[in-house]
């Protein structure tokens, strides 16, 4: 990445070594990373430091990352912010109830770092088209209401 600012990834697990590792590859792969240990601190680290992109553990000590999702996604200030739910539980119903949480990407643990970054790109590149189709005037929503 070239950018100047680089996107701001927090990234949320219980489990030091994980978390350090994350935290290493993404920036090695030229990401800003911030930590939060459980749900409690990733609320609040997401309040203060409006990341770009969640990597969110959901398997958390206190409150898990179902509880820190939902909370963040009803939330104004942080409901826009892209959540990639990670865990090691790879069942069908934990993914669609990731994605029913407000996660926008489940990643299995563990994942090949490489793959775990293809995930990032591929949701800040859609999220930022989102938000420049919604600031382009020409390729926003058309609005149902008829003007009289």
């Amino acid at each position: 990445m070239t950018e100047q600012n680089p996107p701001l990834i927090l990234v949320v697990d219980d489990y030091q070594d994980a978390r350090e590792m994350y935290a290493e590859y993404l920036q090695f792969s030229g990401f800003r990373v911030a930590e939060a240990r459980n749900g409690n601190e990733a609320v609040d680290q997401a309040f203060a430091l409006l990341p770009d992109l969640i990597l969110m553990d959901l398997s958390l000590p206190g409150k898990d990352g179902w509880e820190a999702t939902k909370e963040l996604k009803a939330d104004t200030r942080t409901r826009h912010i892209p959540i990639v739910a990670l865990t090691g539980h790879a069942l069908a119903g934990h993914a669609e109830g990731a994605r029913e949480a407000g996660c926008d990407a489940f990643v299995t643990k563990p994942c090949l770092p490489d793959a775990l970054v293809a995930e990032i790109k591929r949701l800040l590149d859609q999220h930022r088209g989102k938000a420049d189709n919604m600031n382009d005037p020409a390729r926003a929503p058309k609005s149902s209401k008829k003007r009289t």
